[in-house]
């Protein structure tokens, strides 16, 4: 019988495991940065283009880190049981009377940089072990 030595390869996958683990803590941390970068954004946005109708609406935005079997997600947006939050969609995307204010989608677009730059950071981080 041929015996193979796997101790090399055993090191490795524990390697693999620990950044592994590591990189999902990471990714949760951009992930939560990110939303309330974008909240925050949102709600500026917002002030600024709402009106004294919707004096409220900004204060409707909020988000909620949603679980991932493998990293992180969140979800970024009024809540419709706050005062106003159901106006998101009209305000948001506009309507056949009003034109769409765009604030979330502002507020990602100005986001979008530096959240994809701390995911590679941590990919590249990863790649070093």
């Amino acid at each position: 019988m041929t015996e193979i030595d796997t101790r090399q390869l055993e090191a490795l996958a524990a390697v693999f495991r620990v950044n592994a683990v590591q990189a999902q803590v990471q990714a949760r941390a951009v992930v939560a940065r990110g939303a309330l970068n974008i909240k925050n954004g949102w709600r500026a946005n917002a002030t600024a283009t709402a009106g004294q109708h919707a004096r409220l609406y900004p204060l409707s935005i909020s988000y909620s880190m949603l679980p991932h079997p493998t990293g992180a997600s969140a979800e970024i947006g009024p809540d419709k049981s706050r005062p106003q939050g159901a106006l998101g969609n009209l305000l948001e995307f506009g309507s056949v009377n009003n034109p769409p204010h765009m604030d979330g989608a502002r507020a990602l677009a100005a986001e979008a940089a530096a959240f994809t730059a701390h995911i590679a950071a941590i990919g590249a981080q990863m790649g070093r072990g």
